[in-house]
């Protein structure tokens, strides 16, 4: 929900790229997928090791019509593949969107990635009461970066 409100959210300010960054792959990919949707040009920046690791994930990206970027600098893993994004953006805001997988950066980005990723809370929890008829004691879901608990 969150690749998707942000994809349409660049297409609205008549943006016609969009960068990302990420670590596993999962928001790579998901923000490829979009951008492929969208017709947006579409630049994931990943941090050379994690390119290593995820070589799959990179390869989907790839196949979406994404520029993979393997960031070989400092550490070279998420934070700094997330610092070659803001580098990228400063530069082409004019034209670029940063569409963040987790809740960091200024505002009002970590906002952005709390409402969209709220969408799935609100829906799951309609789903539940109407099958279930009460909310369960307790749900499970990923937090890899934070953003899908904050929502």
């Amino acid at each position: 929900n969150n690749v998707l409100g942000q994809a349409l959210l660049t297409k609205r300010m008549g943006k016609t790229r969009v960068i990302a960054e990420t670590g596993a792959g999962q928001h790579g990919v998901a923000t490829a997928t979009a951008c492929a949707l969208f017709g947006l040009e579409c630049t994931i920046y990943m941090g050379e090791i994690d390119t290593e690791r995820q070589a799959l994930n990179v390869a989907r990206m790839r196949m979406l019509g994404a520029e993979v970027i393997a960031v070989k600098s400092g550490s070279r893993t998420l934070k700094d593949a997330i610092n070659e994004a803001f580098r990228d953006w400063v530069a082409n805001v004019d034209r670029t969107h940063y569409l963040f997988g987790t809740v960091a950066g200024p505002h009002p980005f970590p906002a952005m990635v709390r409402d969209f990723h709220r969408v799935i809370g609100v829906e799951a929890r309609r789903q539940i009461l109407e099958r279930a008829g009460r909310l369960p004691d307790a749900a499970v879901a990923c937090v890899g970066g934070g953003s899908n608990a904050f929502g």
